[in-house]
């Protein structure tokens, strides 16, 4: 089993992810380039070792409900290949050519920011921003809801009749 200084230094060898500390003194890797919402690529690396990377896009991997594949045990060769593959696979979405962007493709009366404010017929205001891994949606300071990815916001806030304020 490698370390958790040897898995920090795998994930630091890949240029494209950006590390950000956490709690517990655990570690994220994201990766701002990715063609979806989903931007962490490695989720909660611990001290112990544990940790986990996203494979919800690729087959061949068992994995949790949220599409992470534990980590703990993987040798390094494996956690490379995993790594970039994720990465390859989050650079451009299914059916797109690489020089494709993912806004083009996104449904009408979606916000393609990566949050920002949204308004009803009312003229009432909520804004969506993206914080610790969840998308938040908040009325004023007041915390409304929380979703996992961009896409269940939006769908949310379409539902509840608002839009995103355009400029």
């Amino acid at each position: 089993m490698l370390t958790f200084e040897q898995k920090l230094e795998v994930f630091k060898s890949f240029p494209e992810l950006e590390q950000r500390n956490v709690s517990l003194g655990r570690v994220n890797f994201h990766y701002e380039g990715s063609a979806y919402d989903k931007k962490t690529v490695v989720y909660h690396l611990h001290p112990n070792g544990n940790g986990y990377v996203y494979a919800g896009l690729l087959d061949g991997y068992e994995t949790d409900d949220k599409g992470f594949v534990n980590i703990r045990e993987m040798a390094e060769p494996e956690l490379r290949q995993l790594v970039r593959e994720t990465i390859n696979a989050m650079s451009v979405r299914e059916g797109e050519a690489p020089a494709s962007r993912p806004e083009a493709t996104e449904a009408p009366n979606r916000s393609t920011s990566p949050g920002g404010v949204w308004t009803n017929s009312k003229g009432e205001k909520l804004t969506l921003k993206y914080e610790d891994d969840l998308w938040y949606i908040y009325s004023g300071l007041s915390l409304e809801m929380a979703f996992d990815t961009r896409e269940e916001a939006g769908e949310y806030l379409a539902e509840e009749g608002f839009s995103p304020l355009k400029g």
